[in-house]
């Protein structure tokens, strides 16, 4: 079922409908989607892998400032009870913060933990979003370059 109802929604939201579909997966973990397998599916019928890295890579950081509005509103209630470990989550992210979240955007990782310890950390939002789109970036690239590859295979071929 999922085979056709990929296509038929690829063709008709497009670029637009891959940004959404990044934006309602990494805000929530109530709404889970295919977002890897529309990647790489809407590059194997013949969409421009850059613009899917683009457009998926926007929604994923935007998405993903959930878990960190969540994490800025943990910060006082840690503070009430865990001083310390509060002030520990802000010294991490001022010394390994942007690399620390480039990295975990870009690997297999439930990243809504990045999200709230930054949140917790007091990491800037703007570095917070840049380091988030750029492994975000780099991470559906490679997935859309794979279904790129993928366009000779006979099954892609409607």
């Amino acid at each position: 079922m999922i085979e056709f109802l990929i296509p038929l929604l690829l063709k008709s939201f497009g670029y637009f409908g891959i940004f959404f579909i990044s934006l309602i997966s990494t805000s929530t973990i109530f709404l889970p989607a295919p977002l890897y397998l529309i990647i790489v599916a809407a590059s194997a019928l013949g969409m421009n892998p850059f613009l899917i890295a683009l457009s998926s890579a926007i929604g994923m950081a935007i998405g993903e400032l959930t878990s960190y509005f969540i994490g800025l509103g943990g910060k006082k209630l840690l503070e009430k009870k865990h001083k310390r470990a509060a002030k520990k989550f802000e010294i991490f992210f001022k010394k390994y913060g942007f690399i620390a979240v480039v990295i975990t955007a870009f690997i297999p990782f439930p990243f809504d933990i990045v999200g709230i310890s930054a949140g917790l950390g007091r990491y800037e939002i703007k570095k917070f979003l840049l380091a988030v789109f750029i492994g975000r970036f780099f991470k559906a690239i490679l997935l859309a370059l794979l279904g790129y590859e993928m366009r000779e295979i006979p099954y892609w071929s409607y």
